[in-house]
C-alpha cells in the first residue's frame, strides 16, 4: 500500500527541542555566592592591611604608639634624600637585572646541553635542579659559610695554588654584591632550565629535520627555529626573575645582612632595618610601597614588551 505525502510523519526541527540560551546559561553558570568565603577572607588578610598600609606610609608612625601624625609625601621625599633608600633602590635593580640575564642564559644553555641525547641527560636534569628545591635561607646559610674567610672556597683555591684569588667574597663591598647574585644563580639556573626544558620538548622534531635539510647551522637553527618556539618559556622566566630579583630579601639577609655598611642593602633588607630596628613604621611601609610600584611597572612593561614579542614569533 502507498502511502501519501500527507501521511508522513514530520520530524521535529532542531529548534523545537532546543532550549532557550538564556535558560542553559543559567543552569551551567556557577553561583558566585560560592566564592564568597574565599573573597571576604582575602579581603580581609591582604585588601584591608594592604589598604591601611598604604595609609600609614603617610605618616610618622612607629609602629606601637596609638599616636600618629598624617605627613602628606614627607616620607617619599624623605627617600628620595636618603643616600641608604638610593643606594638600596639602585642595588635592587642591579641584582634584578644580572639575575635575570645571567641565570636565563645558564639556564638555557643547560637546557640545550640537557636536550641533547646523551645517556646522562636524566641525571644531568636531576642533578640541575635539585639546587632549586632546597629552602633559599638554607642555601644562603650553606654559601655564607663556603665564602667565609677560611671557608672552602677559599681552602680550594689555596690547595690548588691560587692564593693570590682568595678574597673575602662577603666582607668585601666590592664583591659582595656579586657574590649573592651568583649564590642566586647557582641556585635558580636548574629552575629557568626546566622551564626552558619544557618548552625545547614542544618544537616538533619537523622544524629540526627541516632546518637540518636546508643546511642551518646550529646558531642559524636556534635562532630561526628553536627561539621562536620558546617564546612562552621565555616570558615566564624573565617575568619570574625580574620580579623574585626585586623582592630579594632572605638570601640577602642571610648572607650579608645587607653589609658590609650598606653595600648589599636591597628594598626589603632596608624596610626591615627600618621597621623592626629603627621603629620608624611609616617611612619602612612608604618604602614598601615603592617596592611594589616597582614591581609593577617593571612586571607590567615586562609582560606587554614579551607579550609583544611572542605574538610576533607565532
Amino acid at each position: 500500500m502507498t502511502t501519501t505525502p500527507t501521511e508522513h510523519t514530520v520530524a521535529p526541527t532542531p529548534t523545537s527541542r532546543r532550549r532557550p540560551v538564556a535558560a542553559d546559561r543559567r543552569r551551567t553558570s556557577p553561583p558566585w555566592w560560592f566564592a564568597a568565603p574565599a573573597l571576604l577572607l582575602f579581603a580581609f588578610v591582604v585588601l584591608v592591611p594592604s589598604v591601611r598600609g598604604v595609609y600609614y606610609a603617610f605618616t610618622d608612625w612607629d609602629g606601637l604608639s596609638p599616636d600618629l601624625s598624617f605627613i602628606g609625601l614627607g616620607n617619599f621625599t624623605d627617600i628620595t634624600r636618603d643616600p641608604d633608600a638610593v643606594q638600596a633602590i639602585r642595588h635592587t635593580l642591579v641584582i634584578a637585572v644580572s639575575i635575570t640575564i645571567i641565570q636565563n642564559g645558564l639556564g638555557l644553555l643547560l637546557a640545550l646541553g640537557v636536550n641533547s641525547v646523551i645517556k646522562s641527560r636524566n641525571v644531568l636534569r636531576v642533578f640541575l635542579f635539585a639546587p632549586a628545591v632546597v629552602t633559599p635561607i638554607v642555601t644562603a646559610y650553606l654559601w655564607r659559610n663556603l665564602l667565609g674567610p677560611d671557608g672552602a672556597v677559599n681552602s680550594l683555591l689555596g690547595a690548588v695554588g691560587l692564593d693570590s684569588w682568595r678574597q673575602n667574597w662577603l666582607g668585601d663591598p666590592q664583591l659582595a654584591l656579586w657574590s649573592i647574585v651568583a649564590v642566586i644563580v647557582w641556585q635558580f639556573a636548574g629552575y629557568s632550565m626546566v622551564i626552558f626544558l619544557a618548552g625545547l620538548q614542544s618544537v616538533p622534531k619537523e622544524l629540526y629535520e627541516a632546518a637540518a635539510i636546508d643546511g642551518s647551522g646550529p646558531v642559524r637553527r636556534f635562532w630561526s627555529v628553536i627561539r621562536p618556539q620558546l617564546a612562552p618559556a621565555i616570558t615566564i622566566n624573565l617575568m619570574l626573575s625580574i620580579i623574585g630579583g626585586i623582592k630579594l630579601f632572605d638570601q640577602v639577609y642571610a648572607l650579608t645582612g645587607g653589609g658590609p655598611g650598606h653595600a648589599t642593602d636591597t628594598i626589603s633588607t632596608l624596610i626591615y632595618k627600618d621597621a623592626f630596628t629603627l621603629g620608624e613604621f611609616g617611612y619602612s611601609i612608604a618604602l614598601a610601597v615603592v617596592l611594589t610600584i616597582i614591581v609593577a611597572v617593571a612586571s607590567t612593561g615586562q609582560y606587554l614588551v614579551l607579550a609583544r614579542n611572542e605574538r610576533a614569533a607565532s
